[in-house]
């Protein structure tokens, strides 16, 4: 079992291994619980965080770049304007 060391201002390291093991990264955020004389540290992750990394694997695995997510848009938009405002000059 690793032995970590308390730092002057309360802090600590938590060890590579289970930082590796846990996907902890270098501003990652960890809720503190207190249960009698044991403090647990439970990684908290944010759903946005979350759904932003799912979203980046997403796009790096379909080989897009925001130019061409932009320029779809852009067409998107287009398109969209076309449809709805040729419609209520008719």
């Amino acid at each position: 079992m690793p032995v970590v060391k308390l730092r002057e201002r309360g802090q600590l390291t938590i060890p590579y291994e289970y930082r590796k093991e846990l996907g902890l990264g270098k501003e990652d955020m960890l809720n503190v619980l207190k249960i009698g004389d044991v403090l647990i540290l439970v990684p908290r992750h944010l759903a946005g965080d979350i759904i932003s990394r799912k979203i980046e694997s997403e796009i790096k695995k379909k080989g897009l770049t925001l130019d061409s997510l932009l320029k779809n848009l852009r067409e998107q938009r287009k398109r969209y304007s076309k449809e709805t405002y040729a419609k209520t000059k008719a």
